[in-house]
């Protein structure tokens, strides 16, 4: 397998104890460089007002499976929290588009760090990508009785 990044994500975090844990709860803008041999591949993208944006946490640690989220001392593993730090460090995130200049998308929302292999974009679809009634357990227990911390992460 060989993932190829189709650019770099230029954000304002530089280390990740700047970075928020939900990128959709952050006002900061980033830009997203698309390398100019993938350019093509942003026709009509501007018809778009979110996107999905995939990337890898290239600052993690990989060898992690098990963690603590913010919601609790409770060890959960990697594949039910969104912990960066996991065998694949892969993350994504639905971003606003605020404008395209080229190759380059100017976004808010993405909690990447400054650096980051871009490795996809796609348009959000509400009537493809909302799930209603989607649940996630141990973080609706979790989340009862308290508000969610700036940032947040599920």
């Amino acid at each position: 397998m060989e993932l190829v990044p189709i650019g770099v994500i230029h954000s304002p975090y530089r280390v990740p104890g700047e970075a928020p844990r939900q990128g959709r709860f952050s006002d900061r803008v980033a830009e997203l460089e698309i390398y100019p041999r993938f350019k093509e591949g942003l026709k009509d993208v501007e018809q778009a007002t979110h996107l999905i944006v995939l990337y890898w946490c290239h600052l993690a640690q990989r060898d992690v499976l098990q963690t603590r989220t913010p919601w609790g001392p409770e060890i959960r593993g990697v594949f039910a929290c969104r912990s960066p730090s996991r065998p694949n460090p892969i993350a994504f995130c639905v971003a606003e588009l605020l404008e395209v200049k080229e190759n380059r998308l100017l976004v808010r929302g993405v909690d990447a760090l400054d650096g980051s292999p871009l490795l996809d974009i796609k348009p959000y679809s509400p009537g493809v990508d909302s799930v209603p009634g989607a649940r996630l357990g141990w973080f609706e227990e979790a989340t009862k009785s308290c508000r969610q911390p700036a940032g947040g992460q599920g």
